[in-house]
């Protein structure tokens, strides 16, 4: 399995961990609360089809977090920045999970860089009229048995043993599930206003989702593609929360397919 090397870069005052890979068009592909794996073969795939960025975020992996940074609004704006930063135009942006949530509030806030929007298995809005009833599930008060029988159509096939991991990469989990605390506790892993700034989303979106996802269904997947003018809304088989890992070529066969991009998905 190939493996992306990530490297440091800095971004204004604080240090980014990212991978930077392949040529073409730029693909920015955000990555969801668990955090991103060089060994994904999604990276691979995505990298032949332009050139991947895939920034740990702050306060996730190896990235820095800054002592002011609160909100999704600050990984918003942050990227923002690094858009400018590496003069990335016409970009692609893929959005995983809570990935999804920050290539959303980017985009609510500006499009000037982003040709096509791709949200997959995103959080961040609210749906349910019921004040008692969850769009999302407890990723927090769950057992992790429980959560990844939601999150992973074929749960025992991706189960990670934590005796195989390294200090460094346990290092890195407890970074993933600290950061995202900071980011989705409260409101829960939604902005309540998000959904009433949809309408100013006005470049071409795909919502791509797990068919069997339980953390967030395809009927929440589907209020996202209504909430943004002419989004088209696609469902993954044998896959649940997590399609760029359960099905990684389908997945960036259908960003090719919806972007137009020329590469070859399975380089």
């Amino acid at each position: 399995m190939d493996t992306m090397a990530p490297s440091l870069t800095r971004l204004h005052e604080h240090t980014l961990e990212l991978i930077d890979a392949g040529s073409g068009r730029p693909i920015v592909f955000l990555h969801g609360g668990d955090g991103i794996d060089p060994r994904w073969p999604v990276l691979t795939h995505l990298a032949g089809l332009g050139r991947l960025v895939a920034p740990s975020h702050p306060g996730f992996g190896h990235s820095a977090l800054p002592a002011h940074f609160r909100s999704v609004d600050d990984l918003a704006y942050a990227y923002l920045d690094l858009f400018e930063q590496m003069n990335l135009r016409d970009a692609v942006l893929v959005g995983v999970s809570l990935g999804g949530w920050i290539a959303a509030e980017i985009a609510v806030r500006s499009t000037a860089r982003i040709g096509h929007l791709v949200l997959a298995d995103a959080v961040g809005i609210r749906c349910a009229t019921d004040e008692t009833a969850a769009d999302i599930a407890d990723v927090f008060s769950l057992a992790p048995v429980d959560v990844e029988a939601r999150a992973y159509a074929e749960p025992a096939r991706w189960r990670r043993s934590y005796d195989d991991c390294s200090d460094d990469e346990l290092l890195v989990m407890a970074r993933n599930r600290e950061a995202l605390s900071l980011y989705g506790w409260s409101p829960y892993l939604h902005n309540p206003i998000l959904r009433h700034w949809l309408h100013r989303i006005d470049r071409p979106t795909l919502v791509l989702w797990g068919a069997a996802d339980r953390i967030t269904t395809p009927d929440y997947g589907r209020a996202w593609a209504e909430g943004i003018a002419g989004a088209q809304f696609t469902l993954i088989d044998n896959a649940a929360h997590h399609p760029h890992i359960e099905q990684a070529e389908r997945f960036a066969k259908e960003i090719a397919r919806f972007a137009g991009l020329a590469g070859s998905a399975t380089a």
